[in-house]
């Protein structure tokens, strides 16, 4: 199963506000379709990083 066809499971978790404003202008931007795709592409470039650790 590729990644794009993984089911999502739905994690919640506190950010300060001023994490969520910047995620709100790079949506805005145009440089993210979401607040979600936005932390998606930042949590797998940091798994992707330390990923050979973990194996």
């Amino acid at each position: 199963m590729t990644r794009e066809k993984e089911k999502m499971i739905l994690i919640s978790f506190h950010v300060p506000r001023s994490y969520v404003e910047i995620l709100d202008d790079l949506v805005r931007m145009g440089l993210y379709p979401s607040r979600s795709e936005a932390i998606r592409s930042a949590l797998r470039e940091f798994l992707n990083k330390y990923s050979d650790m973990v194996k």
